[in-house]
């Protein structure tokens, strides 16, 4: 059988003046609702009033300033717990959710039963499918995955957002990966609520966002009452904090993506035979290898400074590149890529680290053993007017793909 990737449809990104930019406008909104004093202190507890502490609703209404929205809900559970309450709050137990024909990422599958949502598939990627599922008037709710379930996924959320709300049904995006990754998230896209992990933003463990109409957030704030159950001021705060660098941070490392995804197809590092970026889940390089060594290049590339697996998928502990499996939903819908196929996110690091490891990993794995420079760093890239010269061409070309 012949592999290869399947044709990917990245979502767009920001880029770093545009970054820039949303971290400003950032400030500004948190300006409008702080004083300066209270930047510093946070309070806990079931505070009288609000029914949570007033730090947390402080950043909540942050968050809805910033992201246009009528109102925001910080939650535990990170992005897993956001979806669960914004479902919990919108449906009852037996109500049709119009969903996309896909493998369902395994939390959201386990939230869909445990709510016991009746669950009906259309393939977003035919717009005439989700077209007569909301024409039969059967739906009040639809679920949106923002970025990709299937690897050749091509749907534009806002589409099918419009759509939905053409038709009067309402919208319940999951916006885990895109968040502050892409121009608009869920609710920018006209959703009635959005969702994401904060700990996915280099928030705190466990802190999850519910933004979106306020009717819906106020069922969750009513179902959240108990004082266990909320986002204690201090850890608010700290969420918000990390914000304030995430976008530029997340443009540097989409353009970086984009730099290992070109160099790779150029055929920098041998035992490649193809790569393409890809939003499956987080944004990433998917690569196949000429060989069958996906399940074991993880480890390998661990030994040369890789992350060995994820953590939150761009939490604060990620720093060093990922070199992982695809992804659970990825396999399911295309299970003869686990032993050629592999995702790379650069996380904080530059494309030469990202190459080099990878370089080294196929190298040992093919039986070279470690080269000459093993525990060097990689050489500095060239800055300015040197920078767009073309590199020279390697001596050893990549070998050949399984297909040829």
């Amino acid at each position: 059988m012949s592999v290869r990737l399947p044709r990917t449809f990245p979502l767009p990104t920001v880029t770093v003046p545009d970054a820039v930019e949303r971290q400003f406008r950032l400030l500004e909104c948190t300006a409008r609702h702080f004083e300066g004093p209270e930047l510093f202190t946070a309070d806990a507890g079931v505070v009288p009033g609000p029914g949570r502490p007033r730090t947390t609703a402080k950043v909540e209404a942050v968050l809805a300033d910033f992201f246009g929205a009528e109102a925001a809900a910080l939650v535990q559970g990170a992005g897993t717990g956001a979806l669960r309450a914004a479902l919990g709050a919108a449906l009852e137990a037996g109500d049709p959710l119009l969903i996309h024909r896909a493998p369902v990422y395994r939390t959201t599958a386990h939230t869909l039963r445990g709510l016991g949502l009746r669950a009906v598939e259309a393939d977003f990627n035919d717009p005439r499918e989700p077209a007569r599922a909301l024409a039969s008037g059967d739906f009040r709710w639809a679920y949106v995955q923002h970025t990709r379930q299937r690897l050749a996924d091509s749907y534009d959320p806002g589409a099918v957002l419009a759509a939905c709300r053409a038709a009067g049904v309402r919208t319940v995006v999951d916006d885990n990966y895109a968040a502050l990754r892409v121009p608009e998230c869920g609710v920018e896209l006209g959703a009635d609520i959005c969702c994401f992990s904060l700990f996915k933003l280099h928030g705190p463990e466990g802190v999850g966002a519910v933004v979106g109409a306020a009717d819906l957030v106020a069922r969750v704030h009513r179902d959240n009452y108990s004082g266990g159950g909320q986002v204690q001021g201090h850890q608010a705060l700290d969420a918000l904090r990390a914000l304030t660098h995430v976008p530029v941070m997340w443009a540097v490392q989409s353009q970086v993506a984009a730099e290992v995804a070109g160099r790779l197809t150029a055929g920098e590092v041998p035992g490649v035979a193809e790569a393409a970026l890809a939003n499956a889940q987080d944004r990433c390089v998917l690569v196949r290898l000429a060989r069958p060594l996906a399940r074991a290049l993880p480890a390998a590339a661990a030994r040369h400074g890789a992350a060995p697996y994820p953590v939150g998928a761009n939490s604060r502990y990620e720093i060093a590149p990922l070199v992982y499996r695809l992804s659970g939903s990825a396999l399911a819908d295309a299970p003869h890529l686990a032993d050629w196929a592999v995702r790379i996110n650069p996380m904080r690091a530059g494309a030469d680290l990202v190459l080099d490891i990878l370089r080294r990993s196929l190298t040992d794995l093919r039986g070279g053993g470690e080269d000459h420079d093993a525990g060097r760093c990689p050489p500095a890239r060239a800055t300015g007017a040197a920078a767009g010269t073309p590199r020279p061409a390697r001596a050893v070309p990549p070998a050949p793909g399984p297909e040829d």
